[in-house]
């Protein structure tokens, strides 16, 4: 295999048993329906497979209730032992997964090889660590008379259907925490992006992780993920995506009554205090808002800049757009790669082209000739705050510059959108920080950065952006089910309280 920047990922030689994974075994989709992996810098059709459908579904679902028993009945430490493997083997295949990544996604390789593959690894390690720390209240005699505790039991069979701006990040988010409390999983990747999930998936095998434990279905929305999230044998689902499908996905989740955890949609404010470091905040907000060419859900997409930092602020982003390496993934020079496909490419620039009627596009706009799906660095000023490019999420490397006034102003408009995903914060003021981190309703408010993500800490919304956390220990509550166990310590046959049912007999 040929990982050289003109080299080809070979994936119809790599995935010619199917682009399914059940039971440990790539197979072939049963929907009879086929479906393109497109490169989006290119434009061409790497690889073709058939969907997964119902039939596929059922029987990802049967291979991981069959599997629950022995994995959920595993120790932590032998839970951890196979996850640290899997660690070892994501790292030694490093190379192979940026570069399928890149090819799928259109990520520049530097994205892929310095964020997305070593935050993976690291999250395999995080939670193969987790696995034995899966703690409960301590013993105690509550009552007086009884003896409780509290057991973590995993939840059973998950289901969990990822976006495709991220595939493996989300994969992992997904599996990790799900496996390391002792559940098995069927992960639904995106149509347009499967090849990275998939080889997820197969390296959890390789690294002795029972077969039936972790399973892909690639398939439709409509036809596999409602027929996963409505399977009468899944106990909860987890889901990332739009807001929009997110409530769809809660409709059929409450008519089963499965736990559901919902990561949605972001419009991640940008707020820059009078005080501020500019030279940090503009490049800042340049990076947070063009990682993974603007495809992030907690990407920098609302800059609310004080007045007096307001002009220097908008020309210092001008600038740095302006000189944005756009092109290849695979040319070590580029900085930003194309959008995941035409179509969202097509969507953003609709954006865009509606807002120039009522707001200044001071730079980008538009797609260079190219075959792929490109699209320039969009600066975007004098827009009202109820417009729809303040407002709605673009998902595009696209940033919207506001004036403001008063702290108490900029920290109204940060909150005023329905999302609650992320925010930033941007000052040298202790005080102005830590009113800004108390007041912004969001899951994640960093303070004079933006973006940064680790294993160790939370990540899920307020509001509109769902509920529930990836990463972190406090994934794992999405992922076990509580139990008290109780105790009695009098052998007493006939307690006090029974006489509240038959007085004194």
């Amino acid at each position: 295999m040929d990982l050289s920047a003109n080299g080809v990922f070979d994936v119809r030689e790599r995935f010619a048993a199917g682009a399914q994974y059940i039971d440990g075994t790539l197979c072939v989709g049963t929907s009879g329906r086929p479906h393109p992996v497109v490169a989006p810098a290119t434009g061409e059709t790497v690889y073709s497979y058939d969907l997964a459908g119902p039939g596929d579904v059922d029987a990802a679902v049967a291979a991981a209730a069959w599997a629950l028993p022995g994995w959920a009945g595993a120790t932590p430490g032998e839970r951890s032992d196979a996850m640290h493997r899997f660690a070892g083997v994501l790292a030694g295949r490093a190379a192979e997964f940026a570069y399928a990544e890149s090819l799928q996604c259109g990520k520049p390789l530097r994205l892929t090889t310095e964020f997305d593959v070593p935050g993976t690894v690291d999250n395999t390690a995080f939670f193969a660590g987790a696995a034995r720390h899966l703690e409960g209240r301590a013993a105690g005699e509550y009552s007086g008379d009884h003896t409780s505790y509290v057991r973590r039991e995993p939840v059973g069979v998950v289901s969990s259907i990822t976006p495709w701006n991220y595939p493996l990040q989300m994969a992992a988010w997904k599996v990790l925490p799900a496996i390391a409390a002792g559940n098995t999983i069927v992960l639904k990747p995106a149509e347009l992006t499967p090849l990275t999930s998939l080889m997820f998936a197969e390296a959890a095998t390789e690294a002795g992780i029972p077969a039936g434990v972790v399973n892909v279905v690639a398939g439709a929305g409509k036809e596999a993920g409602e027929h996963l999230v409505g399977h009468p044998d899944v106990a909860m689902t987890s889901f990332t995506g739009s807001t929009a499908v997110g409530r769809r996905v809660a409709e059929i989740a409450t008519g089963t009554v499965k736990r559901l955890h919902l990561e949605l949609g972001g419009k991640a404010p940008f707020v820059v205090f009078d005080d501020a470091d500019l030279e940090a905040a503009v490049h800042g907000a340049v990076a947070g808002a063009l990682i993974n060419t603007g495809q992030d859900c907690t990407a920098a997409t609302r800059a609310y800049v004080q007045r007096p930092l307001y002009d220097a602020f908008v020309a210092g982003v001008a600038d740095l757009f302006s000189g944005i390496r756009v092109g290849d993934p695979f040319d070590a020079d580029t900085d930003l790669g194309p959008l995941v496909s035409h179509a969202q490419r097509d969507r953003v620039a609709g954006f865009v082209g509606r807002a120039r009627s009522y707001a200044t596009v001071v730079t980008g706009g538009d797609a260079p000739a190219s075959p792929g799906a490109f699209y320039r660095p969009t600066l975007v000023t004098g827009a009202a705050q109820d417009s729809e490019i303040v407002q709605s999420e673009v998902f595009g490397p696209v940033l919207v510059v506001l004036p403001f006034d008063s702290d108490d102003e900029g920290l109204a408009l940060a909150n005023d959108t329905p999302y609650g995903l992320a925010a930033s914060a941007w000052t040298r003021d202790v005080f102005r920080a830590g009113r800004a981190t108390r007041e912004i309703k969001a899951g994640c408010v960093w303070v004079n950065d933006h973006i940064p993500i680790i294993s160790e800490m939370p990540h899920g919304g307020y509001r509109a952006s769902g509920y529930g956390k990836d990463m972190s220990a406090y994934s794992l509550e999405e992922y076990t089910q509580v139990k008290h166990v109780m105790y009695d310590n009098t052998a007493v046959a006939r307690k006090s309280w029974h006489r509240t049912v038959f007085g004194g007999r």
